[in-house]
Order: C-alpha cells, then sequence, then structure tokens
C-alpha cells in the first residue's frame, strides 16, 4: 500500500505544479506525507459536503480542481466554513490536494475531458503551451465533430451530455447556424475570445460568460456561444483524472480504490424560465 508521498509524486507527475499560473494555489493543503492511502475520492470543489463524503466513503485523500485557499489565509478555525472543512478532513485522516490549472494546461487535462465527454475529436490546444514541443499541452481545446450539426442540435447535445444543473445550457445565435468547429474551456473562458476567433471556430462552448465579453463577442464575429454551468465543464475532468491515477495505481502494484463524487456543487440550485409580461416588454 502506497504512502501520502508516493501518491502525491505520481500526482505532480500527472499534473506538474509548476505549470500551474502564477497566481494559482495547487498542490498539497493537508495531510501527513507518511499514512497509508488505500482510497481516494476525486471531486470539483472542497466543499464541507464534498470533505463529509471523502469521511464517510473512508478515503484517505480527497484531490479537488478547485483550491480551497486560493487567495491564503490567517486563519484555520473551524468557526469558518473553509476552516471547518480543514478540521474535518485532519481529524478523520483525509489529505487534500488541489490540481488546478496545471490540470487545465495538461495533456489530457480538463477540456479534453470537456471534449471528450460531448463526443469531440480534439484537434490541438486553443492556447498551446509554448514549453511543449509536440503542441498538445495549453489551454483550451480546438475541436471537429464528426457530422455537422445546428446551433440548436448541438446545445441539446451539451444539454444531454454535461451533468445537469440548474442554469443548464443557454445559446447565443441563431439555432439553425451551422457548427462544424468547436473551441471549448472548461471553467471560465471569457478571457480567450480572441483566441476563440483565431482559431476560426464556428461555436465556443464555456463557462461564466458575462454579459460585455459575450455581447462584444459577437459583435466582433459570427461566433455562437455555448454557456454551460462552471461545474458541469469541469466534472468530467474527475473521472479523466480517476483513470488516470487508476492506470498509475495498477502499474505500481499499489491497489488504489479510485472514486469520483457525484454530489452537485454547483452554487445554483434553482432555474425558471422568463415569461414575457405583455406584448412588446424587454423580455
Amino acid at each position: 500500500m502506497p504512502v501520502l508521498s508516493d501518491v502525491i509524486a505520481a500526482l505532480d507527475t500527472l499534473w506538474p505544479r509548476e505549470r500551474a499560473e502564477a497566481w494559482d494555489a495547487v498542490g498539497p493543503v493537508c495531510g501527513d506525507p507518511g499514512a497509508e492511502v488505500s482510497r481516494v475520492l476525486f471531486a470539483v470543489d472542497p466543499v464541507q459536503e464534498v470533505a463529509e463524503e471523502a469521511v464517510a466513503l473512508g478515503a484517505e485523500l480527497l484531490v479537488t480542481h478547485h483550491p480551497l485557499y486560493l487567495r491564503g489565509t490567517t486563519s484555520v478555525a473551524a468557526d469558518t466554513f473553509k476552516g471547518r472543512v480543514v478540521h474535518t478532513l485532519i481529524r478523520n485522516g483525509v489529505a487534500l490536494h488541489v490540481a488546478h490549472t496545471n490540470a487545465d494546461r495538461a495533456d489530457p487535462g480538463v477540456s479534453d475531458a470537456l471534449a471528450a465527454a460531448l463526443g469531440l475529436r480534439v484537434t490541438g490546444p486553443l492556447v498551446p503551451d509554448p514549453s511543449d514541443p509536440a503542441g498538445r499541452r495549453g489551454l483550451g481545446r480546438i475541436c471537429e465533430l464528426d457530422v455537422p450539426l445546428t446551433l440548436a442540435e448541438f446545445t441539446e447535445l451539451a444539454a444531454a451530455r454535461l451533468p445537469a444543473t440548474a442554469q443548464g445550457v443557454r445559446a447565443s445565435g441563431a439555432p439553425d447556424r451551422p457548427v462544424r468547429t468547436v473551441a471549448v474551456c472548461g471553467g471560465a473562458g471569457d478571457g480567450l475570445f480572441a483566441e476563440v476567433r483565431a482559431a476560426g471556430a464556428d461555436a465556443y462552448l464555456t463557462a461564466d460568460l458575462r454579459h460585455h465579453p459575450a455581447s462584444e463577442a459577437t459583435e466582433h464575429a459570427p461566433l455562437a456561444l455555448v454557456d454551460a454551468a462552471h461545474w458541469a465543464t469541469e466534472w468530467p475532468w474527475c473521472e479523466q483524472a480517476a483513470a488516470q491515477l487508476d492506470a498509475v495505481s495498477e502499474r505500481n502494484g499499489w491497489g488504489l480504490r479510485v472514486h469520483v463524487s457525484h454530489r452537485v456543487t454547483d452554487p445554483w440550485t434553482a432555474h425558471r424560465p422568463s415569461l414575457r409580461i405583455r406584448e412588446g416588454a424587454p423580455n
């Protein structure tokens, strides 16, 4: 049975910490390097509900995509919700490790998992990592559909293939617009519109599209936008990452039992479509 330091070394090989963005907070958050690990749980968010799931599962390691402390802290007191997470994990012998933007830029990475969930064929990164001579790492992915779809059909495909959330999936563009080339970026992606236009994509699927960037993007070029929930676009990575660690465990004879959390930790819990109050009134 491996100890935590063995498993962390494997995770660092899959998603090297030095490839994270400078502002990011990745790597181990808590845990005894010498403690044995037999079960691992992957999740998007290190929230209390997920910490308690890891404890109930008997996991000794929780791996999340999002950091617990992105901007640092001076206290882990249990009267704060983040401190309560730390206390829950340490009290029950569960380590926490974060793979965030280093997993975004990996090969395969978060956007590869998103593309796979949609049945898209990846042709390359949207923003290539200049340190990768093979040209496979980087942020986002450029993809192709094997059979062109209309925007309405592609939006329906995304809604069917991604985990269900209150937001669902919304789109911008004519419903009958043909879509063949698709750019995808797991998580918040409205900072990459220039790269999407340069790639000549017909549509861009990402999350957290804000009004002004989205409005300006559609004015710049005839680009269809497909906006899904942040959590939903990143959850497929958990399954991909779990399979990667499973493969490492098998090669090393560790016998790890690797699990994926299916708890929906998207913060939005309800959605109602807008209704036209009277003819001619704004929607």
